[in-house]
């Protein structure tokens, strides 16, 4: 750097002058930035406690075993819930089974091993915008493929209809979140594993994706914490309302806690409408323990690195 560069790095008074008068107001604005943030959060958190308060006051006298373990009724002091948890643990069963494979197969296929084409790109393209598309479209597409074109295979209006729309729903988020974790991963650890003589398969198996396998899991429970709520996909395959037995196979007719909850909350009478908050709890607990254990495994990989 000779002495007219040295000259220009060096600020002038009057850009320093500048500099310390602009500082207050700096300030001003990254206080109020703060206090915003804050306030959205606190609106936020205030909102959730005061939803999950209303439930909890309405839900907790109606929940119990007999509850638990009893079939849908149209008498609102004998409904229980077991057919409607029963289906969503076959269907969330399935779907994770299907969708952590396949959606993270082709995360990995496309940011690891795919040429960069118009064709790659187009794949691309249209994955980030099928996470957009409305739930509804989804069922749409598991009627016509999966109840007809299918029947067949699936049965029908069946556990496995609804689990194969479930997947179709939610393998665009995993997708995304599988190649923002593998992106993630530096670029050094490739170099070093290919320099070694290591194959591609052999640095992703054995250095990338166990790195970025943490990251992978965060995008699953997401995406399985969307599937276990939703409601319009399984009523547009014919989920049915009212089911008074357990599901005894892939092919078996089903419903789903989401679905129950919908028809109690339909109903006039005020009965139904605290059952229905026992349902949401229910709802709720089943989330949880799913996304513990999610979490479990996710936090296990992360110390074994």
């Amino acid at each position: 750097m000779d002495v007219n560069d040295s000259r220009s790095a060096v600020a002038s008074p009057r850009q320093t002058d500048r500099f310390r008068q602009n500082l207050p107001s700096r300030y001003s604005r990254d206080r109020v930035f703060q206090a915003s943030a804050w306030l959205a959060t606190g609106i936020a958190v205030a909102v959730l406690v005061w939803l999950l308060l209303t439930i909890l006051i309405d839900g907790v006298g109606t929940l119990n075993w007999t509850f638990i373990t009893s079939y849908p009724s149209r008498k609102p002091e004998q409904a229980g819930i077991l057919a409607a948890l029963a289906g969503t643990l076959w269907v969330m069963v399935v779907v994770a089974a299907v969708t952590f494979p396949v959606g993270v197969g082709a995360g990995i296929y496309l940011e690891e091993f795919a040429s960069d084409s118009w064709l790659t790109r187009l794949i691309e393209i249209n994955i980030s915008n099928l996470a957009g598309v409305p739930s509804i479209i989804y069922g749409l597409l598991g009627l016509a493929a999966f109840v007809r074109l299918m029947e067949p295979v699936t049965g029908g209006r069946s556990v496995l209809s609804g689990a194969l729309t479930l997947t179709l729903l939610i393998l665009p988020v995993v997708i995304v979140a599988t190649r923002e974790a593998l992106r993630a991963v530096s670029n050094s650890i490739r170099l070093a594993g290919l320099a070694l003589g290591a194959t591609q398969w052999q640095v992703v198996w054995n250095h990338v994706l166990p790195i970025a396998f943490p990251g992978i899991l965060t995008g699953v429970i997401l995406a399985l914490s969307r599937a276990i709520g939703e409601t319009a996909p399984l009523i547009a395959i014919g989920a049915l309302t009212f089911i008074p037995f357990l599901p005894e196979g892939l092919q078996s007719p089903f419903t789903v806690l989401p679905i129950q909850i919908y028809n109690w909350i339909g109903r006039p009478q005020d009965e139904f409408h605290a059952i229905a908050a026992s349902g949401i709890i229910v709802l709720m607990a089943v989330l949880l323990l799913m996304n513990t254990l999610a979490i479990y495994l996710r936090n296990r990989f992360q110390k074994s690195l």
